[in-house]
């Protein structure tokens, strides 16, 4: 499986792939899922993708090779749409011949984009990309996508995450989001690519791979289960079967009479007898075999 998370910000665009593509006890294979098609001071689009790795390095190729009967490419594209749309006709593209050859083996067309960038003067966009060739675009109110394994980490992307987070939040976000991701599932693996990209720059403003030595990645690891220790030991403990206006954190008040949905016992049967012989410690059966 994988994870991935791509942002779209005021201030720019964050990417965060992990690069595990297989977690059975005696196979574990590493390929690199982001992929960058860049003309420094015209253009820089990020693509990552989630699913069978052979559909997406193929997308990948043909998104890099071909063109149009027009013209028209990635790499000559005039809007980010029009890129978006070049992906979606690459993944038809595959679809088309290599689908029905995969069915035969029981195999599924499964493949997952983030895509994103800019182009010349036109601001920032993401989209995510399905198997079918068709997208959607991140916009204010959803700014960021996930693929793959994503619920673990979209906690703290939706708490945190606004149009007018810093880069440098963003990705300090990202990757709390995928150390939980790692934490709780065994398919989402290091080594991780984290691309930082400004505003304006039209070229990649920051990248880094990471693994077990990263200092920040380790820092962020420990300190964030450390800190959520902190948090959580600070919370109150729920107060019983009091009035709300008596006390704080009451979760049960005893003025309401909530019960759980119980099962009856088939007819014939009765609860056994409360009469029971007591348990005796190791001590006292050592007694009472010397007496």
């Amino acid at each position: 499986m994988t994870y991935c998370v791509g942002m779209r910000l005021n201030a720019g665009l964050v990417f965060l792939s992990d690069s595990r593509t297989n977690a059975g006890v005696d196979q574990v294979g590493t390929f690199r899922k982001m992929s960058v098609f860049e003309i420094p001071g015209d253009r820089m689009m990020v693509m990552m993708t989630s699913g069978n790795l052979s559909i997406s390095q193929s997308i990948r190729q043909l998104i890099a090779d071909s063109q149009s009967d027009d013209g028209r490419s990635i790499w000559n594209a005039g809007t980010m749409h029009e890129a978006a749309r070049i992906v979606g006709d690459a993944v038809r593209h595959v679809h088309a011949r290599e689908a029905k050859a995969l069915a035969e083996f029981g195999i599924d067309f499964n493949v997952s984009i983030i895509f994103g960038g800019q182009i010349g003067g036109e601001r920032c966009r993401l989209f995510q990309i399905y198997s079918a060739g068709n997208f959607i675009e991140a916009h204010d109110e959803n700014t960021y996508f996930q693929i793959g394994e994503a619920k673990y980490g979209k906690p703290i992307i939706d708490r945190v995450v606004g149009p007018a987070t810093s880069l440098d939040d963003a990705a300090k976000c990202a990757l709390i989001s995928m150390d939980s991701t790692l934490r709780s599932n065994v398919s989402v693996g290091l080594p991780l690519d984290l691309l930082v990209y400004e505003t304006g720059a039209l070229a990649v403003t920051h990248f880094v791979t990471i693994d077990e030595r990263n200092q920040y990645f380790q820092m962020i690891r420990n300190t964030w289960g450390h800190q959520l220790k902190r948090v959580f030991e600070g919370l109150e403990n729920p107060v019983w079967d009091a009035a709300p206006e008596s006390t704080a954190n009451v979760l049960h008040s005893a003025a309401t009479s909530s019960q759980p949905v119980r099962v009856s016992p088939p007819a014939g049967i009765s609860a056994p007898a409360t009469s029971r012989t007591p348990l005796q410690t190791l001590t006292q059966q050592f007694h009472d075999g010397q007496q």
